[in-house]
């Protein structure tokens, strides 16, 4: 019983909380992400929010200007400047949305890095909710 008890915990507090969720109308951590993207200029990021935004990927994608980066590729030590996009999606997309920009993104290894959103405006995030379709 204990046993069984420590197996099934995780999934009955995750029901527990989706529960609660619903009926208080709280949030729930980690519903939503924000994925890091960097391109190569100012016309790529464009191209890759626009299309983010026209598969429905993202309630928001922010193009922040050039920022310099210094990184090891392929053994050498590089520098050059990049674009990076904010993308405001929910946690159950950002495998679609990877696969999407790899599919898309000029560079061989694209940077897609996503991190859970633990809190926040409620009715900032009851917007992405509504803005971006469920799976």
């Amino acid at each position: 019983v204990v046993v069984l008890s420590l197996l099934t915990y995780p999934l009955l507090r995750s029901l527990a909380l989706q529960l609660h969720a619903t009926i208080t109308g709280s949030y729930i951590s980690g519903t939503h992400s924000i994925a890091f993207i960097n391109c190569l200029n100012e016309q790529i990021a464009k191209d890759i929010a626009r299309a983010i935004m026209d598969k429905k990927l993202a309630a928001c994608v922010n193009i922040l200007p050039k920022s310099s980066a210094l990184y090891f590729w392929k053994g050498e030590l590089e520098e050059s400047t990049e674009i990076l996009l904010l993308v405001k999606t929910r946690t159950s997309k950002i495998g679609e949305l990877s696969s999407y920009v790899r599919s898309i993104h000029p560079f061989e290894i694209p940077e897609i890095i996503s991190l859970p959103i633990d809190q926040g405006n409620p009715l900032y995030l009851k917007w992405i909710e509504e803005s971006v379709p469920r799976d």
